[in-house]
């Protein structure tokens, strides 16, 4: 019986598409496998260019909500390191992983019946007085937050500190991952905003007024002279409308 000579073909992945791209293709590893993609693509670009679909870790993709955080290693070096998928670029050779969800704990609390005090945070959070101030959170942040600064306000008590040092935070517990003291920096962070804008800060009263001028039913005829234009004349309302205002 005569053989026949069979053709072996490499696997998609091995090889860069056979459509010559405008920019030059780099190749990255994905989950263990090799794949080409352009060189200016962000990880989250890359791995759809690829072929993966995001139902999940993945959300405002302008690195503001946190949900695209990522570990990888780039060629030759041993370190582990950090960053939001939708931001970084990838590199020749790096390796990717993501993390669809960080399991930390987050405590459940009614925040009138606390105080602005340590207490209430160590009350749900007393894994804050393990820190070892190793610094591997601020070195973990993509926002480049001093995770470990306003750990240590936190352990001294002083709320308004850890606050203001944890306002940029973007909740994608990076931080966590990376503590040996397993602590969840950025859970306790949200505590401390939360009692400092709730007891510390002046009341805004610009606020209180507006809120009282809707108790008195001031904007009422306006809202209702609104509701009743058409979308012709709430167009023309809006382009004819007056910008010298007041900023406070």
């Amino acid at each position: 019986m005569e053989e026949k000579e069979v053709e072996v073909k490499e696997p998609a992945q091995e090889k860069a598409p056979d459509e010559s791209p405008k920019e030059n293709l780099i190749p990255v590893f994905i989950m263990g496998k090799r794949f080409f993609v352009p060189e200016s693509f962000t990880i989250i670009t890359a791995m759809e260019y690829v072929g993966f679909q995001f139902k999940n870790a993945v959300g405002c993709r302008e690195g503001f909500c946190g949900a695209c955080a990522t570990i990888y290693r780039l060629e030759g070096d041993y370190k582990l390191r950090t960053g939001l998928a939708c931001q970084t670029v990838v590199e020749p050779n790096m390796y990717l992983a993501q993390i669809p969800f960080t399991p930390a704990v987050k405590a459940v609390y009614d925040i009138s019946k606390l105080k602005p005090e340590l207490v209430s945070i160590q009350r749900y959070y007393p894994e804050v007085f393990r820190c070892v101030a190793c610094n591997s959170c601020t070195k973990a942040c993509p926002q480049e937050i001093e995770v470990m600064d306003y750990i240590q306000a936190v352990k001294r008590g002083d709320l308004e500190t850890a606050a203001d040092l944890s306002f940029d935070c973007i909740m994608c517990g990076l931080c966590a991952v990376r503590c040996p003291a397993e602590m969840v920096q950025h859970n306790i962070a949200l505590l401390a905003r939360r009692l400092t804008g709730r007891y510390l800060l002046p009341r805004s009263h610009h606020l209180e007024e507006r809120l009282a001028e809707q108790r008195e039913g001031s904007y009422e005829k306006d809202i209702e002279e609104l509701m009743g234009l058409s979308r012709k004349g709430l167009t023309k309302r809006y382009t004819e409308r007056d910008l010298d205002f007041e900023v406070f």
